[in-house]
């Protein structure tokens, strides 16, 4: 027997399967990037939302799957949760464009407030603290393309040859290798090479993160 559960929890394992968050499906079969999240799942009153047959069939064309693989997904679903793997936490997912938001942070670069989509993590490696960002364009091509999610842990301890997020106190915010940091400065070493890399002074940085896995 299909249910909403089942339904979206293929839809989410298929994005599972091609290293991409359901948003990232979802743009890339054309849809729009919210259309997928778990915030639309229900309506502002409980009531359940199911996706459309056309979205389904946009997203089988999007990753070159076909019903038979979907439905293995939704038979899956069915196994009991004990056959599924490790448990998993939810943890905040955010774009880019929130992230260079103000308000989105405290001054420890942890997100601030509530009501964001998120995303699963294995709970075994989950730290207080951790959060997802959802890359967004092709800025940060070949390592990271569109719809790649980068997991980061504000507060940790970087050294160089990390990759990081940085985010300015201009509200710019990029992903990172770091090359060199001093009391005074810090060197980013960029990840497409079409970008150049760059100098701050330390008075100059909000916040850095450093990146313990990415959805590649």
């Amino acid at each position: 027997m299909l249910s909403h559960d089942r339904i979206w929890g293929a839809i989410d394992a298929l994005a599972e399967r091609h290293k991409m968050s359901p948003s990232g499906l979802a743009r890339r079969a054309g849809l729009d990037p919210t259309s997928f999240n778990k915030s639309k799942r229900h309506s502002a009153d409980g009531r359940e939302r199911w996706p459309s047959t056309e979205s389904i069939s946009k997203v089988l064309d999007a990753t070159g799957s076909t019903i038979s693989q979907f439905m293995e997904f939704l038979r899956s679903e069915a196994e009991p949760a004990a056959s599924k793997g490790p448990p998993v936490q939810s943890i905040p997912l955010l774009g880019f464009a929130q992230a260079g938001a103000g308000g989105f942070f405290d001054d420890g670069g942890f997100p601030a407030g509530q009501g964001w989509d998120v995303v699963d993590f294995p709970a075994a490696q989950t730290k207080a603290g951790l959060y997802a960002l959802e890359i967004q364009g092709d800025s940060m091509m070949p390592l990271y393309r569109d719809g790649d999610v980068l997991i980061v842990e504000p507060g940790a301890q970087v050294r160089r040859g990390d990759r990081v997020v940085v985010k300015t106190t201009e509200g710019e915010v990029m992903a990172k290798v770091l090359m060199r940091q001093s009391a005074r400065s810090i060197e980013l070493h960029s990840i497409n090479p079409e970008h150049p890399n760059r100098s701050f002074e330390m008075k100059e940085i909000e916040w850095i993160a450093r990146i313990i896995w990415a959805s590649q």
